[in-house]
């Protein structure tokens, strides 16, 4: 079975959310499981793309409204990821070192989407699925099925899976002259709540689409930013798929970015050791016995960036000093501001790096004693994974993929949730993570246990291998 994953974002190659780190180990695991998996996605003038070495396996041109763009199809020579991968060089289009953030984005988007198709349509062997990642390859199904040059792909099963439903990728119908022409008849497929919305348009035209967990997939029939009614009303192909992390890259016995490495057996003292090496970078030594808490991800609201400095804050002072706190992250200037404030008002108490650092993130699951996601959505969540995989553990909010991952202490479980994003909330959670810090015997039961926890992608692979078959069934 061969299938290609279409994805905007890719781990090590471009990253910018979970979405890179599932598009980079899912190909690779499902190799590893007995398919033929493979990866596209948009060229970028970055370290990666220029390190490594390329051929051309096909050129080709289209139309993007009044323009036309030449582009190339080039396939990374050393299969250094574990599968096959391809990226889309468009010049004049597809040129710039990130995935987002330009002006015309939505040309960037497109016009990837219309080469991928074009190239397929070309293509002498065609694949057995076609999986497309997030809106911005949710063009891909209704292309294959309804535009007039490639409606040859149309019986090619589709799958699509939403990594977050907040981001749609909609835009006005007025620019809907950037698709190739298409039978009009279907303009609705393409249409929803009177725009052209990229995500409403794979859900009605791929033959499957997925969630990246259970809850996810109840919580958007209820709160799907407006498309409640069509998740609901095409439930009958839609399945939740718990994400995986990749053990290659997240293993506390092997990790060469940690100070120690360490299994089950010797988490105590691992832990220590990468405690103390992350203490001291950051200027921290007085923690030692305290409980380290970290954050490790964006500043936005979506995942309480919003609240985290006052947060803390609060739970320095109730607890008295006994608590200390790493940040990892970036995002809302206001946000970032607040936490550099933080950092000169609670010197002994609290740090952070504002900017992403794949080295240090690897350090800080090592060395902490608890991650704090106070997430108000979480289609899946690969924090807490990683921290239950390096015997950190998540103190989280009840929500999406949390629920179906963290099991509450007071329910024989092994994590801490609490109900709402809001200061007494997160203050109570943080003072049963020094309830338990201080219940040595219990603590390191827990750590040893959260490390043994399965949630490699061995574990997954063969939930997308069934619904792939049960796809191929249907041709």
């Amino acid at each position: 079975m061969e299938i290609l994953h279409v994805s905007a974002e890719c781990y090590p190659v471009a990253k910018v959310g979970g979405l890179a780190d599932v598009a980079g180990a899912l190909p690779k695991y499902l190799n590893r499981a007995g398919a033929v998996a493979r990866l596209i996605m948009p060229y970028y003038n970055n370290k990666f793309i220029k390190k490594h070495d390329w051929e051309t396996v096909f050129e080709g041109n289209f139309p993007l409204g009044t323009l036309s763009y030449q582009y190339r199809i080039l396939k990374e020579k050393n299969g250094t990821l574990g599968f096959d991968l391809f990226v889309t060089e468009i010049p004049g289009l597809l040129e710039e070192e990130l995935p987002y953030g330009y002006s015309n984005d939505l040309e960037r988007h497109i016009g990837f989407q219309i080469a991928v198709v074009d190239w397929l349509s070309h293509a002498e062997h065609q694949y057995d699925v076609i999986h497309c990642h997030d809106h911005h390859t949710g063009l891909i199904p209704f292309m294959m099925n309804y535009c007039y040059s490639y409606d040859m792909l149309s019986k090619i099963p589709t799958v699509f899976t939403i990594h977050n439903g907040q981001y749609q990728g909609y835009f006005l119908k007025e620019q809907q002259h950037l698709i190739p022409h298409y039978d009009n008849w279907k303009q609705g497929l393409l249409e929803w709540n009177n725009t052209i919305n990229p995500m409403a348009a794979a859900i009605k035209c791929c033959w499957k689409f997925t969630t990246v967990s259970p809850n996810y997939l109840n919580e958007l029939r209820n709160d799907a930013f407006t498309l409640e009614s069509l998740i609901v009303s095409e439930k009958d192909k839609s399945t939740g798929i718990l994400n995986g992390i990749d053990a290659d890259i997240w293993n506390p016995e092997t990790d060469s970015w940690i100070e120690k490495t360490y299994n089950s057996a010797g988490v105590t003292k691992g832990k220590t050791k990468n405690k103390k090496a992350l203490l001291k970078e950051f200027h921290l030594q007085s923690g030692l016995k305290k409980p380290l808490v970290i954050f490790i991800g964006r500043l936005v609201a979506e995942k309480g960036g919003d609240v985290l400095a006052e947060s803390i804050r609060q739970s320095v002072s109730e607890l008295k000093g006994n608590i200390s706190f790493l940040v990892l992250g970036s995002g809302v200037k206001q946000y970032e501001t607040d936490l550099k404030v933080l950092r000169e008002l609670l010197p002994e108490n609290f740090n952070c790096y504002i900017g992403y650092n794949e080295k240090l993130a690897h350090l800080m699951y090592a060395g902490a004693d608890f991650l704090l996601m106070p997430s108000r959505m979480e289609p899946c969540g690969l924090n807490q994974l990683y921290a239950l995989h390096y015997g950190t553990v998540p103190i989280v909010r009840s929500t999406g993929g949390l629920i179906d991952t963290v099991l509450d202490l007071e329910e024989e479980g092994f994590g801490i949730r609490f109900t709402s994003t809001s200061f007494p909330d997160i203050s109570l959670a943080l003072k049963r993570a020094e309830a338990l810090f201080i219940n040595e015997d219990k603590i390191k039961k827990i750590k040893k246990q959260i490390m043994n926890i399965d949630h490699s992608w061995e574990q997954v692979t063969g939930e997308y291998m069934d619904l792939y078959s049960s796809l191929k069934k249907d041709v």
